[in-house]
């Protein structure tokens, strides 16, 4: 009974803390209010070379829900390798850029971050939207330049490791961020995406999208990622084989 108790207390403070968070981040911090009208939607839909599945037009409703508010948005997005997260979450980001704001794509991994941006860029190569990849490797002319043309917006989405959170790193009106396997993350290198920008006096934070492959149970999630609200992909586009994961001794 008194380790119940004791149990208990940890978690109900660990929700109060949540959800003053939640609380906090509704009303007093401000988001960009993307724009959104049904040629937006036809716009973004006609770069996509393939159909979206009805799992994926659900999550994208949700998210554009979210995206339409001046107040930040903390999504999880969660599928099963395969289920097309990487193409809701490119919505996310070609929203931003139709309105003319910046988005961001973090990766774990050099490898990720460069799959991500040859992906983003293929699908975008008869657009207009401009892609850069920022990753340790790059440069210091390349990062120099790079980092020039994203100050001045002529980058709207940019992809990369761990090497987006130096200080030097600067948008010129950042939108929406997301994060691959936020978990691989820590806590302070989220935050640090979530540094506000101030624009003609009125300080901004990003709309934030976290992308993991692992489904959380609902219990769990909600003692983990309570201060995160959770769209699910449920079913694979056609095609795809199902998912086989084992254990190997």
């Amino acid at each position: 009974g008194a380790r119940r108790r004791l149990a208990y207390n940890e978690l109900l403070l660990l929700q109060i803390g949540i959800a003053l968070k939640r609380y906090d981040c509704r009303h007093r911090l401000t988001a960009h209010c993307l724009h959104f009208s049904e040629a937006v939607d036809q716009q973004i839909h006609e770069i996509f070379p393939f159909p979206l599945t009805g799992s994926q037009q659900r999550v994208i409703g949700e998210i554009r829900v979210d995206l339409q508010r001046n107040w930040p948005m903390s999504r999880l997005l969660q599928g099963d390798v395969g289920s097309g997260k990487t193409v809701v979450a490119l919505y996310a980001l070609l929203m931003a850029c139709c309105d003319r704001k910046q988005g961001v794509l973090m990766a774990p991994t050099e490898i990720l971050a460069e799959q991500h941006y040859l992906s983003i860029s293929k699908m975008l190569e008869h657009s207009t939207i401009r892609v850069g990849l920022l990753t340790a490797a790059a440069s210091e002319v390349n990062r120099k330049a790079l980092l020039r043309q994203l100050g001045a917006g002529k980058i709207d989405i940019l992809v990369g490791t761990q090497a987006l959170l130096s200080e030097d790193v600067v948008f010129k009106n950042l939108a929406v961020v997301v994060v691959d396997e936020q978990h691989r993350f820590g806590v302070l290198q989220r935050a640090a995406f979530q540094r506000p920008a101030v624009a003609q006096g009125v300080v901004y934070c990003p709309h934030y999208l976290v992308m993991t492959a692992t489904p959380i149970p609902r219990s769990l999630s909600l003692t983990l990622f309570a201060d995160l609200d959770i769209s699910t992909i449920d079913k694979l586009p056609p095609g795809r084989g199902p998912i086989v994961t084992r254990v190997v001794g």
